[in-house]
């Protein structure tokens, strides 16, 4: 019981929050016209019970005119004033597609908006940058946004609203099969409404022996989203590195790779088969027995002239119902598994966001904070690893505005790691860095980043297309050697496969120089470019940049001579000295 209350209250945390968001009107609207709806249908399948008895009584009886009257018009009974089927038909339909399409415009507003906030939550505060730092084992958080969520907001509504209809229809069938079963006697003891305890022992039995049966699903079912993520994620790995792969000719080792992952997913959705197997041994025997059970059950009664053909077919229906209420959780045990499984990786991002978020609030490593000061400054700072290794150890400096300095230093010494000390990103380590308030800030590494979509935003790049006209944006990549891309700014490709390296770091010194920030940070951001293009690109900056504070991470001697002094990572030191 502790263990499906603590689930309970993790399903809730994840729903709660849209009851009670700006969207809670509307979605409470909506929900409860689904709602009407829902129990419309079970109300029309209690009419339909009654209709089913009337059919069969007048096909006993063989009277033409019921028939007639019951498939087309209506006709006065027993039960009262009957519709004819093709009215009840034809309301059925009408309220199952709007049931179905109002459930289904409430299921895409509520991931929509379940989506938009765990993006918020997963972006602030680079959350998604902690967590693949300090925390590889929530893996595939592409997978956790895309396919959890929605998986999460369908089982919740399928599941609740097939459970509600399972209440309701219960305690309307059980009143219809009180009335219809009668008493029986056993062992000298007179049972009132003996069929709807029949009903109620087969379906508890049935639940019982089902979670006996299908309880190592639950595990599977959470290994199986897993494995398949990581396999779909190999997958883009291999496609967005194909040109380095073709290169190395690895394709015999990405292939072993590959078939590794996909053998794990295989071996996993064996042992689901052979899981899903044994319950479905059970769930159809235990449904292909509850088709004919009513039937021996009222058969006596029938036989001995009690009840007519009709009372039969509807003593039959309305244990079918009751005992399909009661057997909810049989029925939905597959469900309910992955259900719970979508739960538990969907709270184990949320924690490993607050955790990451947390760790950034609480942090007593490297603290980067901007003032109201002109120059940037390196307060005692040290730098380490995830592992503790220490990179730099009490490293002081300050850079002036409009300064050209060069950060030089063996390869993993510490360099780039500065930088992202600089940019407020590095948790480990110690010290404070104090950055200009209000100072535009671009970095540019060695490995760019082009966003999705057409050139122009590639170009542009963190900022809004709409902030430039299309004459700065050519004008940006004639200057940057990229003049054969002027005209297919509005082109929407991988740009990241589509062009070489050197030329990708083209488009990153293009959007510096369309950016024109305050301060301009190079991690090695030329070093696919041929020295030529290099110095070229360096004598540009400092024509059309020139109050930009300039800080370069380079290791060819060339480019000291485009700044005027350097700081070197040396023995853990930084150690001030002339470029």
């Amino acid at each position: 019981m502790r263990r499906l209350n603590s689930f309970l209250a993790d399903a809730w945390r994840i729903a709660g929050p849209f009851w009670r968001s700006e969207e809670r009107w509307r979605a409470r609207l909506l929900l409860g016209v689904v709602v009407v709806l829902n129990l419309s249908l079970v109300g029309m399948s209690v009419l339909l019970s009654y209709w089913n008895r009337e059919f069969f009584n007048s096909l006993q009886a063989k009277d033409g005119d019921a028939f007639w009257a019951l498939l087309f018009w209506w006709r006065q009974t027993d039960s009262g004033p009957m519709p004819g089927f093709v009215f009840v038909a034809v309301l059925y339909i009408l309220i199952a597609v709007y049931q179905l399409y109002l459930r289904q415009a409430l299921q895409i507003r509520w991931r929509g908006w379940m989506t938009r906030q765990v993006l918020d939550r997963w972006l602030a505060d680079r959350a998604y940058y902690r967590i693949a730092l300090t925390d590889p084992g929530t893996d595939n958080p592409d997978q956790r946004v895309a396919e959890d969520l929605r998986m999460f907001v369908d089982n919740t509504l399928a599941l609740g609203l097939g459970l509600m209809r399972s209440v309701v229809s219960l305690f309307s069938f059980i009143l219809v099969l009180w009335g219809l079963s009668g008493p029986a006697t056993l062992f000298g003891i007179e049972i009132p409404g003996y069929m709807v305890w029949v009903a109620l022992v087969y379906a508890v039995v049935g639940t019982v022996l089902a979670h006996w049966v299908g309880r190592a699903l639950i595990p599977l079912n959470f290994n199986q989203q897993r494995v398949e993520a990581d396999f779909r994620y190999a997958l883009v790995r291999l496609r967005d590195n194909a040109e380095g792969i073709a290169l190395y000719g690895g394709e015999v080792d990405e292939r072993r790779g590959l078939v590794q992952r996909f053998q794990a997913l295989i071996e996993n959705w064996w042992a689901i088969m052979v899981a899903t197997k044994r319950l479905t041994f059970f769930t159809a025997g235990y449904s292909q027995v509850a088709t004919v059970f009513p039937f021996v059950v009222a058969a006596p009664a029938y036989f001995a002239g009690r009840i007519p053909l009709g009372g039969l077919t509807q003593t039959a229906n309305a244990f079918g119902e009751v005992q399909g209420a009661l057997s909810w959780f049989v029925d939905n045990y597959a469900s309910l598994t992955e259900w719970r499984a979508t739960v538990k990786r969907i709270t184990g991002f949320l924690d490993a966001i607050d955790a990451a978020r947390g760790a950034t609030e609480a942090s007593a490593g490297v603290q980067a904070a901007a003032e109201p000061r002109p120059d940037l400054a390196l307060e005692d700072v040290t730098l380490a690893l995830p592992d503790g290794r220490v990179l730099l150890d009490d490293a002081t400096a300050r850079i002036a505005p409009g300064e050209a300095v060069l950060i030089a230093g063996p390869s993993g010494s510490g360099k780039s790691t500065l930088f992202r000390a600089i940019a407020g990103i590095w948790p480990f380590g110690a010290g404070r860095v104090r950055v200009p308030q209000g100072a535009s800030v671009l970095f540019l590494p060695q490995r760019p980043y082009l966003p999705l979509g057409p050139l122009r935003r590639a170009v542009c790049y963190p900022r809004p297309v709409t902030d430039f006209t299309e004459a700065e944006v050519r004008a940006a990549l004639e200057d940057a050697g990229l003049g054969s891309l002027a005209a297919r700014l509005e082109e929407e490709d991988a740009w990241d496969r589509r062009l070489s390296g050197g030329e990708q770091q083209r488009v990153a010194l293009a959007r510096a120089l369309l950016l024109k920030p305050d301060w301009l940070f190079l991690d090695e951001a030329t070093a696919s470019l041929d020295p030529e293009a290099e110095a070229r690109f360096y004598a540009l900056l400092q024509e059309r940049l020139p109050g930009t504070t300039l800080v370069s991470i380079a290791h060819r001697p060339a480019v000291a001579q485009y700044h005027r002094r350097s700081l070197r990572v040396r023995d853990r030191q930084l150690v001030a000295g002339a470029a």
